[in-house]
């Protein structure tokens, strides 16, 4: 359960994590310039297992990993949008960090909110208004390899068990 950090449609990686700071790739580095330029706020109140709610088209821009790094780092739990750019859909997927697509939870939420996910599931309860939204869970081996840390932890771990 966590805090929602609302933000609006077409938040690029550059919005998500300025290039300027990319000359250091340390997560913890990136976490504290996370969304600064949305939010100069959000970085230094964020807590672990906040939520952030995006609009449409959540992470679109350069292909970076640097910026779900950032908010994986910064303690975000679970990143809820209506719609999602590919390549940061699928670099979120790669480092392990969880993400749901859901149009009704973005319009049904508002930041300050408390909000609870159960991953699992694709349930999303707003518990401040009393409203629950479904998304689309992952299948199985997807949760696997979010749970894992990402997809190269996923690999060694099937490696291992082979």
């Amino acid at each position: 359960m966590g805090k929602a950090w609302k933000f609006g449609d077409d938040i690029d990686t550059d919005v998500i994590i300025p290039a300027r700071y990319l000359n250091n790739s340390d997560p913890k580095h990136l976490a504290s310039h996370c969304m600064e330029d949305a939010d100069p706020t959000f970085a230094t109140n964020v807590k672990p297992g906040d939520i952030i709610i995006g609009g449409k088209n959540f992470g679109c821009g350069s292909s970076r990993e640097h910026a779900p790094i950032a908010i994986k780092a910064a303690g975000v739990k679970v990143v809820i949008a209506e719609s999602y750019a590919r390549i940061f859909y699928r670099n979120s997927l790669n480092i392990g960090m969880p993400i749901l697509e859901c149009p009704e939870a973005v319009a049904g939420i508002e930041s300050g909110d408390t909000v609870e996910v159960d991953l699992e599931k694709g349930l999303i309860l707003n518990k401040s208004k009393g409203t629950s939204f479904q998304a689309r869970p992952f299948p199985e081996f997807m949760q696997d390899l979010i749970r894992g840390g990402g997809l190269i932890s996923y690999i060694k771990e099937k490696r291992n068990n082979a």
